[in-house]
């Protein structure tokens, strides 16, 4: 049995409110400083923070005392209409028009126009999974233009009585033209000094890329031009965060094909020195990339060590040359599924072992 409860603005005040529980969840409301809506789900393990109005972006979660979350200078988000204006999230969704960093002839918004987009709608439900207790945020959003692209997103957020985030996207082309789309989910990892990179891949130059092309952003300097040659001709030398300072500015890093399960699922792991870790998994048949955005700098410091992508975040022209950017039809529906959270000693060991096995990877970390 689902139960379904709607979300109104009105529900959220600027004291904290327990709008819904059950035995696995108590889910509290409330409105910030600056009018932003947030929700709290809380378990026994933990809390995740969504902004279920404010693109029903993901703003933070902590699982076992463990935060997962990216440093950043936005304690709290800020009304936005770019990602840029309130980056501090630990997920959004990126795209769904154009995605990335915008070359010097596009236009669009830094990763397009949905991670900061105002739902239509939005919505609790409690339900089970596999016999299980699940909560899930949901809702949509409506993205209509005079002449333009008419598409719905159904964004989603999925915790069960674990440590496992679901972040789903489902796009539904409105049209009677065909649209471009480009999607990412946009996982903002801490960064972990001596973390330990798990990929389903080998750390050679044939399987793993790094982007020598230096988005107007970054401001290159002589130390990042040679750890992009070293990373560029030694991909493994990005294997370990044992030198945070090399971090910054940013580098961004793709891992070509990676080993999926016999699910057709591929995973990936930021292992922690404690042996616990942070972890992603996700189908490739919905995501045929595997982008890594590497950053430790004075105001920000990240390890998106897995982004599942339909493409890279070159920007839409870019992508366009390098036939990345997907194509929508009339009345068609794409759905995508990311999994991520928070590992520990146990589960990392084991899901070492799978990236290990799944990746060709020459040698496991921990005996290396």
């Amino acid at each position: 049995m689902t139960i379904s409860i709607p979300l109104t603005p009105a529900m959220f005040n600027h004291a904290e409110n327990v709008v819904a529980r059950s035995p696995a969840f108590t889910v509290t409301a409330w409105r910030t400083r600056l009018d932003i809506e947030m929700l709290r789900i809380a378990t026994a393990r933990g809390h995740v923070d969504v902004l279920p109005f404010m693109g029903q972006m993901i703003w933070d979660a902590v699982f076992d005392g463990v935060r997962l979350t990216m440093d950043s200078a936005f304690p709290a988000p800020r009304p936005a209409h770019s990602i840029v204006e309130t980056y501090g999230c630990l997920a959004y969704h990126s795209g769904i028009l154009t995605n990335g960093c915008p070359g010097p002839e596009d236009d669009h918004p830094l990763h397009g126009e949905m991670p900061c987009k105002r739902m239509d709608a939005a919505h609790l439900e409690f339900c089970q999974e596999d016999g299980a207790p699940v909560i899930r945020v949901g809702g949509h959003v409506d993205h209509v233009l005079g002449f333009g692209p008419n598409y719905r997103a159904r964004p989603s957020v999925t915790l069960g009585e674990g440590t496992v985030i679901g972040m789903g996207m489902v796009v539904e082309n409105r049209s009677a033209l065909p649209m471009d789309l480009m999607y990412m989910a946009h996982v903002n990892f801490a960064f972990v000094p001596n973390g330990i990179i798990h990929q389903p891949a080998p750390f050679s130059t044939g399987r793993t890329r790094v982007r020598t092309d230096v988005p107007a952003h970054v401001t290159p300097n002589d130390d990042y031009r040679a750890f992009l040659s070293e990373l560029s001709g030694m991909p493994e030398a990005g294997r370990v965060l044992d030198q945070p300072e090399r971090w910054n500015p940013e580098q961004v890093i793709y891992v070509d094909a990676p080993g999926t399960d016999a699910a057709g699922m591929t995973h990936a792991m930021l292992e922690r020195p404690q042996g616990d870790g942070f972890a992603m998994s996700y189908a490739t048949a919905e995501f045929g990339h595997m982008v890594r955005w590497i950053l430790h700098g004075a105001d920000a410091k990240v390890a998106a060590f897995a982004l599942p992508s339909t493409c890279e975040p070159e920007g839409y022209l870019a992508e366009r040359t390098k036939g990345n950017v997907g194509v929508l039809h009339p009345g068609e529906t794409r759905s995508f599924m990311a999994r991520f959270g928070y590992v520990t000693r146990d589960e990392a060991a084991a899901l070492a072992r799978t990236i290990a096995a799944i990746g060709g990877t020459e040698k496991d970390l921990r005996n290396g």
